[in-house]
């Protein structure tokens, strides 16, 4: 897979993409990252790619033009369809999940644009965006992190970039777990400061780990995630 992300700050990038799962991802060639300067699209020497809202307001609109020209620079060796799938990250979003995350993880290339100070033209939006996601009911300075937090969320789910085939598939929401939250996990030693490992894990009895795993799933979806039994029918 291919993910190019258009930003104003490419650098806020090189950290987290260069280390632990994306970057051995990375590395691997699972996955190619390629990192835009939305600048570089600007009409004028100084790289100029916002203006002031009309209509008046504070703060400033990422022009159209710019974006669009960003957006369509992006190729993609052997890509079947027409262009890549492209998604805007924005408060206004759809909220992303654990399944939508899985459907983007099966695609060949995601174009992600962030972004930033009172938004983009809405007729960028309109012209090239597929979707709009949300990390969550807040705003932030810019759509970087929200990038990151996607691409992260999507690389894990590639096929072979986990070190365990198993490890995708009992997270917390995934199908493996009927969408509910994961229950606790402990490790050695079998006693920290008076607490201790439920005995049931160290049974070796895996019928009975498994009963008890889905038990704490279930207990604490009910205590912190009550919607998600609703939300979510059973796994087939």
């Amino acid at each position: 897979m291919k993910i190019s992300i258009i930003t104003l700050f490419p650098e806020m990038f090189s950290g987290p993409f260069s280390a632990s799962i994306v970057g051995r991802a990375v590395q691997s060639d699972r996955i190619e990252i390629d990192l835009i300067q939305l600048r570089d699209f600007a009409k004028d020497a100084r790289g100029k790619v916002d203006e002031p809202p009309f209509g008046g307001g504070a703060g400033m609109v990422l022009m159209a033009e710019p974006l669009v020209a960003a957006v369509d620079s992006v190729t993609v060796a052997g890509l079947s369809d027409k262009r890549p799938h492209v998604i805007l990250m924005s408060p206004q979003g759809t909220p992303l999940t654990h399944r939508r995350a899985i459907e983007l993880s099966r695609l060949e290339s995601l174009t992600v644009v962030c972004g930033h100070y009172e938004g983009v033209d809405e007729r960028f939006i309109d012209l090239r965006v597929d979707e709009q996601i949300s990390i969550g009911d807040f705003v932030m300075t810019g759509g970087e992190i929200p990038a990151m937090a996607l691409t992260d969320a999507v690389t894990r789910l590639i096929p072979g970039v986990l070190g365990r085939g198993e490890s995708a598939a009992y997270d917390s929401f995934s199908g493996g777990l009927d969408n509910l939250l994961e229950g606790p996990m402990y490790t050695r030693p079998k006693e920290f400061m008076d607490l201790f490992v439920p005995e049931v894990l160290l049974s070796g009895d895996h019928a009975r780990i498994k009963a008890w795993r889905r038990a704490e799933a279930l207990k604490r979806t009910e205590d912190r995630r009550p919607d998600l039994l609703r939300k979510w029918p059973e796994s087939d």
